[in-house]
């Protein structure tokens, strides 16, 4: 089965080999980032948040257990479908394409873990950052957790081979046309499969332009998930938080 770069993320990420690929990713360390981050924003309980891209939840549940009133969206019906198992009277998922405002306002909107950069328009990670500011109330924050592009291109490992659950994913990793594609190629019940993952190498310049156009302010940015200061160089991540 093999799928092209088109809407790679509609695909890849409705399959269950997404979530046996990425099973291993640190809950703990997202856990302290969800607390790092709420402190600095001053949020307290039952503000409300809105996980931009949540995937199957895990950051919208932690928020919730803190004590926020949490909507997580998402593209993915069947990452929705998941998570809704989870919700409660302040717990909430949603299908909904983060391109356009959701219809409610919120004290902080976070777009985590690389959830940004897929679409094939560029003019779409404006309309992003518009939908986002649309979803701000008076004295809310956005945050985008993104990658940093300097570091991840200067320590790109362009091939591995990662056994899980039986499966052999095979990855190869490129940067071509200003973004970073990560090939994945894999043989399940004598069946093969290969996706793509494709994003846009956003640099902390490209976010500038972008704040600039949706007439965003940005206020402050992290390098990792302690919040210490970003480095263009040495950090891994590039943590946003505007108005």
């Amino acid at each position: 089965m093999l799928k092209d770069s088109s809407m790679w993320y509609a695909s890849w990420f409705d399959t269950p080999y997404y979530h046996i690929l990425y099973k291993d990713r640190n809950h703990v360390e997202a856990g302290k980032f969800m607390d790092n981050l709420t402190n600095h924003l001053h949020l307290e309980k039952g503000n409300t948040i809105l996980d931009l891209a949540c995937g199957r939840g895990r950051h919208s549940i932690y928020l919730n257990q803190l004590g926020y009133d949490v909507t997580g969206v998402d593209l993915s019906e069947k990452s929705i479908k998941y998570a809704s198992q989870f919700e409660n009277k302040t717990l909430k998922f949603r299908v909904h394409n983060m391109c356009t405002p959701y219809p409610e306002k919120f004290s902080a909107v976070f777009n985590l873990f690389t959830s940004f950069g897929y679409f094939d328009k560029d003019e779409d990670n404006l309309e992003t950052i518009k939908a986002i500011k649309a979803n701000l109330k008076a004295q809310g924050f956005g945050v985008i957790d993104f990658m940093n592009v300097n570091y991840v291109t200067g320590h790109l490992v362009p091939t591995e081979t990662k056994s899980i659950e039986g499966i052999d994913f095979q990855i190869h990793r490129y940067v071509e046309d200003g973004y970073i594609f990560k090939e994945i190629r894999f043989t399940d019940q004598n069946e093969d499969y290969f996706f793509i993952e494709r994003v846009k190498a956003i640099s902390l310049s490209d976010f500038k332009d972008l704040f600039k156009k949706a007439n965003v302010q940005l206020i402050t940015i992290f390098g990792d998930y302690q919040l210490q200061k970003f480095d263009a160089q040495k950090s891994q991540r590039l943590i946003l938080i505007f108005k």
